[in-house]
């Protein structure tokens, strides 16, 4: 409970029954154009992989996978995804997408381990989604055009909210800003990462942190990433390391930063080899995946995760992500929510 945020006098704009269909022409909308703007095709995604063959995601590296027994194949094991950052890179090579081109899915996910707030829910939905580049891609430019073309389809889906709905004023920025995670580092040097990333999307109002996973200059990570999908140790003209990042957006229903797209240029082999070597995690070499990555037979992407339930929850103004999807929620919050005018679903 320590983690609920009350917004003070808060009101849903819109009923439930408005919410579910408002809902419904967000999704819509947002993932015909984002398939559009990034050149990609709809592709069928699993709930569950293989335990042992390196294809689910690691998170941070300390989340607990949903697992089971899988009868018929003499009890061995399967994990319901935790997102499918690498299963989409052997998705492009086996569908064989050229440089240009890419792929999306719906991405439904379990995290028992996330400590449940206003954001932060067992179940997870998002639009993940990886393009086939080229090596000459892999540059900070590249991937700010690509963050500036989604931005644009942020712009475009919220103008699209508050023609259906005028209540819902538009708040984004017309441009979203960039800046490094060290440049933030030095510039709030006696701040948490979190609240850096709060005073930036406050500032802002919409930015992109780049260069999320390793050391700062102060000795920490601004955040955790797997060292095995996002390339976050190659330097860049910028001066700082990394290829990768989160867009950030300020969130004035609950007066903080509001995360909602994860995403970067995917590892190339020496990066893969120089990040596993970081984390002391070697051992991955010989799993599926990371063969298949080191042998050369996976296409160089650029990839992320765009959360459906966030973007509904910015665009709608809600206060809660329960309002959004369907989940658990302990008795004591979903009757502090009821007290305070946030209707859980």
């Amino acid at each position: 409970m320590a983690q609920l945020l009350i917004p003070a006098g808060y009101k849903p704009l819109l009923d439930l029954q408005q919410t579910e269909l408002a809902i419904k022409k967000i999704k819509d909308f947002f993932e015909s154009c984002l398939s559009a703007e990034l050149k990609l095709r709809r592709v069928t995604a699993p709930l569950f992989v293989l335990k042992g063959r390196g294809i689910n995601d690691d998170l941070n590296g300390v989340e607990r996978p949903v697992s089971f027994p899988i009868k018929d194949f003499g009890d061995q094991q399967a994990e319901v995804v935790h997102s499918l950052a690498k299963w989409k890179r052997l998705t492009l090579a086996d569908y064989k997408i050229p440089a240009g081109y890419g792929i999306y899915t719906d991405m439904n996910a379990i995290r028992p381990d996330e400590e449940l707030d206003n954001l932060h829910s067992l179940y997870v939905d998002q639009w993940d989604w990886e393009r086939s580049i080229n090596p000459s891609d892999r540059n900070i430019d590249f991937l700010k055009d690509i963050v500036r073309r989604i931005y644009s389809v942020l712009l475009k889906t919220e103008y699209i909210v508050y023609e259906a709905y005028p209540q819902l004023v538009p708040q984004l920025p017309q441009e979203i800003k960039f800046i490094s995670a060290e440049d933030l580092c030095k510039k709030y040097p006696t701040l948490t990462s979190k609240e850096r990333e709060d005073a930036a999307a406050k500032e802002y109002g919409a930015v992109f942190i780049m260069g999320i996973g390793g050391k700062l200059s102060d000795g920490k990570k601004h955040d955790g990433r797997a060292p095995d999908y996002d390339d976050w140790s190659t330097p860049n003209t910028e001066g700082f390391s990394g290829l990768n990042g989160d867009i950030i957006l300020w969130n004035n229903i609950l007066g903080r930063s509001f995360e909602i797209s994860s995403m970067g240029v995917r590892v190339d082999k020496k990066a893969l080899e120089k990040q596993l070597l970081i984390e002391n995690k070697e051992e991955r070499k010989q799993l599926y995946f990371h063969k298949r990555l080191l042998d050369g037979t996976l296409p160089e992407s650029i990839g992320g995760g765009i959360g459906q339930s966030r973007l509904c929850m910015f665009f709608l103004r809600k206060a809660h992500i329960g309002e959004i999807q369907s989940s658990l929620w302990s008795d004591e919050m979903r009757a502090e929510c009821a007290k305070n005018n946030i209707p859980l679903i």
